[in-house]
């Protein structure tokens, strides 16, 4: 994979260009690929966005949102975009089969494949890319692949909303161990470009419907385990749960991180059973790599403290593996955390 730099010549003239996402895009999914929609208007090129799945309500007020081509709902639209691209730039995933059901378009396509990412081990399927796991998030590697490229001027509002949004939400707004001095500096910068922080946190954290408020209630009651012995938790939602609280994509965002306010909680698991599939969301504290946990136990991937993963058992035999695996990796969620 050669370095995302050098792809600068090739656009040095208008190309048809294509921006891709991952499936069940978040907060830095879109902001990263609408950030790199506006630049790459602003240089005159023919820009397309798919996402391949249907994204969250409270991701709708980003700026170019409604210019998103969502492929479950507009396979050829979104299939012909991918054909007719130079350039395709595949954005906050590193894997071709992480933009189901879009990932075969994706591969068929003869354009050029650039990967821009912060998560662990990208497979060897891109001419271009950055790839940088010390990132807080995609959307900061947006920001400095324009700088890079020698544009920040060309940061405007529209861009600078994206990439705070994506930020924001990768470093659970500022919180998180990637939250680094250069994050820092990059949110100063573009507040000093004019960017208001307060309505981008309100429209992505204060948005939602009464009926995700209640199923927040429900499941915390209802749905989550303790396992003090392993200084895990775990929430299992099934199928009649989504039914019953008429769940949306993206009311289950944030669900995961709960548990892990409760003292001496290294571990949390979300799983969540829709479509013939369970989701799964893998959070820690200090040392302990659901990275690895996720790639062992759930065919997934991700980073140190967050990763994700999917089962396609049943809810039943999912959290029973999940069991077993607290059982295999007991000496390392129990050695304590470290203080400050």
């Amino acid at each position: 994979m050669k370095p995302i730099l050098e792809l600068l010549p090739l656009l040095s003239r208008p190309r048809q260009i294509a921006i891709i996402m991952h499936q069940k895009p978040d907060a830095d999914a879109m902001g990263s690929s609408l950030a790199l929609f506006h630049y790459f208007q602003l240089k005159h090129h023919q820009v397309a966005v798919v996402s391949p799945t249907s994204y969250p309500d409270f991701l709708k007020w980003m700026p170019g949102a409604k210019e998103v081509i969502v492929y479950e709902s507009h396979p050829e639209k979104a299939t012909q975009a991918l054909q007719n691209a130079e350039i395709i730039f595949c954005m906050d995933f590193n894997a071709f089969h992480r933009a189901r059901p879009a990932d075969e378009a994706l591969a068929q396509s003869a354009g050029i494949k650039v990967m821009i990412d912060h998560h662990l081990q990208p497979e060897p399927v891109f001419e271009y890319g950055l790839s940088d796991v010390q990132a807080s998030s995609t959307a900061e590697l947006v920001y400095e692949v324009i700088i890079g490229w020698g544009d920040k001027s060309l940061i405007n509002n529209e861009i600078a909303q994206c990439i705070y949004a994506g930020t924001m939400t990768d470093t659970g707004s500022f919180r998180f161990a990637a939250t680094s001095a250069r994050v820092h500096r990059m949110v100063a910068d573009l507040m000093d470009q004019g960017l208001r922080h307060e309505p981008i946190h309100q429209a992505i954290y204060d948005n939602f419907l009464e009926n995700r408020l209640r199923f927040l209630g429900y499941v915390l009651s209802n749905r989550m385990e303790i396992f003090y012995e392993y200084n895990a938790a775990l929430i299992a939602v099934p199928a009649s749960d989504v039914r019953k609280f008429n769940l949306s994509s993206g009311d289950t965002e944030g669900l995961v991180n709960y548990p892990l306010s409760i003292q001496g909680i290294k571990l949390s698991a979300l799983m969540v059973e829709n479509h013939q599939e369970i989701r799964i969301s893998l959070r820690s504290k200090g040392d302990f790599d659901v990275n690895e946990f996720a790639r062992k136990y759930f065919n997934g991937g991700g980073h140190l403290n967050a990763a994700g993963g999917r089962s396609t058992d049943s809810l039943e035999a999912t959290v029973a593996r999940f069991k077993k695996a607290l059982e295999e990796n007991k000496a390392l969620l129990e050695k304590p955390l470290k203080n400050p």
